[in-house]
């Protein structure tokens, strides 16, 4: 008979080492983040809406790529459709990857009511839908947008609420014409209003002007809890977001038409969508350094196209916490 410390010591050794596996994959697989390069969907995005002066009202739009690399076209119609009204509402038909918040509004009038706008989008198979409407949890403000985009490192100072948006104009037409492998060049002007939020290495940034209120341009302000906006009567954050440095910046992408592999920029255009990844270049990206404006705001990019179609290309400045955009269509031929 085996002497009852030898079989207690055996047993013993057995229920640890099942409690160690129990231990070490039971948590594990309660809190598993898969992540996927490609073969997942898009899900658009209703951020929320504003109220215009004349009474009518803003909707914003983005959407959710889950994959980290693949990119979708996906043209106006059965598959890409806002209703009703649509099917071509303003929205994109290029998707880039992971998070695009904020991309497109929608004006709808007055008496718009308990209607919605529904985004109807589908991609490698699965459709999915969003309901857009005027329902109090909804609205926002600029203080509101730039918390979802984790601006100025999530600060929630009350200046947000009145922050202005860059100024940008493109120079030149509005529709231009290219040969596939000719190069585009692409003049726009960008300016920071009111310096807000300002930049952490406290350098100018191009078309500054003087607050009436505050009789100074803006500086950095301590950080507050995000928890302080719940008197706003604003909704927080909807999740969890990367944040991003402050200072005015200026990117081109392509908003419609094929972009994989096709359309070139140069010089190569710091990222518009939330890819956290350190080094990525992107104003999300670790270590969150937005480089400095070009002279009197002015960036030159050169666009290249290598397949015949026609494209709309969009400027986005941003200040790092709200933004302003501007298209321009371009038919490209053989």
């Amino acid at each position: 008979m085996m002497p009852f410390g030898v079989l207690w010591h055996g047993r013993g050794r057995a229920l640890l080492a099942s409690l160690a596996v129990l231990l070490l994959f039971q948590p594990a697989s309660a809190q598993t983040r898969f992540t996927y390069s490609k073969g997942e969907s898009v899900s658009p995005a209703y951020e929320g809406w504003m109220p215009n002066e004349d009474g009518s009202f803003t909707m914003y739009f983005g959407y959710m790529n889950s994959n980290w690399l693949e990119e979708f076209d996906v043209p106006i119609g059965p598959d890409n459709n806002i209703e009703p009204g649509g099917p071509d509402q303003g929205q994109s038909t290029h998707f880039y990857p992971r998070r695009n918040p904020f991309l497109f509004t929608i004006r709808v009038p007055a008496d718009f009511g308990n209607k919605e706008l529904i985004w109807t989008l589908t991609t490698h198979g699965r459709t999915e839908r969003v309901y857009a409407a005027l329902k109090s949890d909804y609205a926002i403000n600029k203080q509101v947008i730039s918390l979802e985009v984790g601006g100025d490192g999530g600060n929630t100072r009350d200046e947000f609420r009145d922050n202005i948006p860059p100024d940008l104009n493109v120079e030149g037409d509005k529709r231009r014409s290219v040969r596939v492998g000719e190069p585009l060049t692409l003049v726009a002007f960008a300016g920071d209003p009111d310096n807000l939020p300002a930049r952490r290495d406290g350098k100018p940034q191009p078309g500054v002007r003087v607050r009436p209120t505050e009789g100074r341009p803006s500086a950095p302000g301590p950080a507050r809890p995000r928890a302080n906006l719940a008197d706003t009567g604003n909704r927080p954050p909807s999740s969890t977001v990367p944040s991003s440095g402050p200072g005015l910046r200026l990117s081109w992408i392509v908003y419609r038409g094929k972009a994989a592999a096709t359309v070139t920029f140069s010089p190569e255009q710091m990222k518009t969508w939330t890819d956290s990844r350190v080094y990525a270049n992107s104003p999300w990206s670790p270590p969150y350094i937005i480089p400095e404006p070009p002279p009197e705001g002015r960036w030159v990019v050169q666009a290249t196209f290598q397949e015949p179609g026609t494209y709309v290309l969009r400027a986005i400045a941003s200040d790092g916490s709200v933004f302003t955009d501007e298209n321009v269509t371009v038919s490209v031929t053989r």
